[in-house]
C-alpha cells in the first residue's frame, strides 16, 4: 500500500465506513505486530504541580498559583507516591504539571535528581513540550540547553502532552497562551536529536476540521521521517466538564466512539512510521478501549495508578494489571507488560 496523501486521508475519514477502515487499520497493525502481542504499562501519573499560567479553556485541572487549593508536592509526597508505584512493581512515572509561573530549571534539575538518584530503577518519562518552553524563557536559556541539563540530572524521555491539535489557529482559540505548533515540534526534534526518544498526541473534538487533524498527522510524519524519534502516538478526545470551553463553544459536541475509532484507523493507516499506538481507555472506556485494538492501536497504555487531569474534565474509568490481560485475551490477542521503550518485561 503506498503512502497515504492527505487528501486520501481526508477522504477516508468523510467517506469510508468504519467496517471498512477497521479492516484496513488492523491489516496494516498485524503487518507492523504479526506476533498479535498487546502491550501496556504499570506507571503512575505525578502532577507534581496544578498551579499554571496557561489558562488553557479545555483544562479544568489548573489553578492560579494564588488560589487556596494551587499545590506543589514536596520531595516527601513524590516519594511516597514512587514508593506505592514500586509496590505494584511499576516501571515509570509520568511527570508533568502545570505551568507554574516561578519555578526556573535549578529547581527542576535538583527534582529530578532527587528521584533518579534515589529510584535508579524508575524511568522518568516528564515535562511536556509546554513546560519546557515555559522553563527555559523563565531560566534565560534556550529550549534545547533546558533539555540537556533535564538529561544529564536523569530525564529519559518526554511525553507528546500539549500538542492538542498542530494548527495554530485552533491553538489560538483553546489555549491562546500556550507555545505555537513549530514551537512544539521544534522542542521535539531537539529531544530527539540529543538522543531522548518522546511520544506524539492529539485531542481532538474542540473546534478542529478534519483536514487540521489530517494536518497536524502529516506534520508528526514528517519530523518522524527526519529523526525517528517518536516511540508511540496516542490520541484522545476533549473531556468537556467543568471546562471554560464548553461554555464559550456551546457547540461544541462530545466525540461518539465511532468518531474515535474511525480517527484511530485512519491515524494508523497515516503514520506509517509510528511503530506503536496507543488506545485511549481512560477516556473512552474499557470496552472502546478494547474495541480499539481491532482499529490500529497495539497499546493500552498504562495502567494509570493515579490521574488527575482528564479526571478533573469529567473522565473517570480506571483498569488494574489483570482487567488488562483479560481484555487483551479475550480478542485473541498475547499480552505483554512493556517499559518505556517498548521493550517486553513479561508475557501473560
Amino acid at each position: 500500500m503506498n503512502r497515504l496523501s492527505v487528501e486520501e486521508a481526508l477522504n477516508l475519514i468523510e467517506n469510508a465506513s468504519l467496517q471498512e477502515l477497521g479492516e484496513m487499520a488492523l491489516a496494516k497493525k498485524l503487518e507492523l505486530h504479526p506476533d498479535k502481542i498487546t502491550t501496556f504499562i504499570v506507571d503512575r501519573n505525578i502532577n507534581y504541580t496544578n498551579a499554571c499560567f496557561v489558562d488553557c479553556k479545555f483544562c479544568a485541572f489548573y489553578r492560579h498559583v494564588n488560589e487556596n487549593d494551587a499545590y506543589i508536592l514536596s520531595y516527601e509526597e513524590i516519594d511516597q507516591k514512587i514508593d506505592e508505584l514500586i509496590a505494584i512493581r511499576g516501571t515509570q512515572i509520568l511527570f508533568q504539571g502545570g505551568v507554574h509561573p516561578k519555578l526556573k530549571i535549578d529547581w527542576y534539575e535538583d527534582l529530578v535528581e532527587h528521584i533518579a538518584t534515589k529510584y535508579p530503577n524508575i524511568t522518568i518519562h516528564g515535562f511536556s513540550a509546554v513546560e519546557l518552553d515555559y522553563i527555559a524563557k523563565i531560566s534565560k536559556i534556550s529550549t534545547l540547553e533546558a533539555l540537556k541539563r533535564l538529561q544529564v540530572k536523569g530525564l529519559y524521555s518526554m511525553p507528546g502532552a500539549g500538542a492538542e491539535i498542530l494548527s495554530d489557529r485552533v491553538r489560538d482559540i483553546v489555549a491562546p497562551k500556550k507555545c505555537d505548533s513549530d514551537t512544539w515540534l521544534r522542542i521535539h526534534k531537539e529531544a530527539h536529536c540529543i538522543g531522548m526518544k518522546t511520544t506524539a498526541t492529539m485531542m481532538f473534538g474542540t473546534v478542529e476540521t478534519d483536514r487540521e487533524i489530517v494536518e497536524h498527522w502529516d506534520k508528526i510524519r514528517k519530523l518522524q521521517d527526519e529523526t525517528g524519534g517518536f516511540r508511540a502516538f496516542i490520541l484522545w478526545s476533549f473531556q468537556s466538564a467543568n471546562t471554560k470551553l464548553i461554555d464559550e463553544h456551546p457547540e461544541i459536541k462530545k466525540q461518539s466512539p465511532n468518531r474515535y475509532l474511525r480517527l484511530l484507523a485512519v491515524a494508523r493507516l497515516f503514520l506509517d512510521n509510528f511503530k506503536n499506538i496507543q488506545s485511549s481507555w481512560v477516556t473512552q472506556g474499557s470496552y472502546i478501549g478494547q474495541l480499539a485494538l481491532k482499529f490500529g492501536a497495539n497499546d493500552l497504555g498504562s495502567t494509570m495508578m493515579e490521574e488527575n487531569v482528564v479526571k478533573a474534565a469529567g473522565a473517570s474509568f480506571r483498569m488494574n494489571q489483570d482487567e488488562m490481560i483479560a481484555l487483551i485475551k479475550d480478542i485473541g490477542e498475547n499480552p505483554a507488560k512493556r517499559n518505556t521503550n517498548y521493550d517486553i518485561l513479561e508475557r501473560f
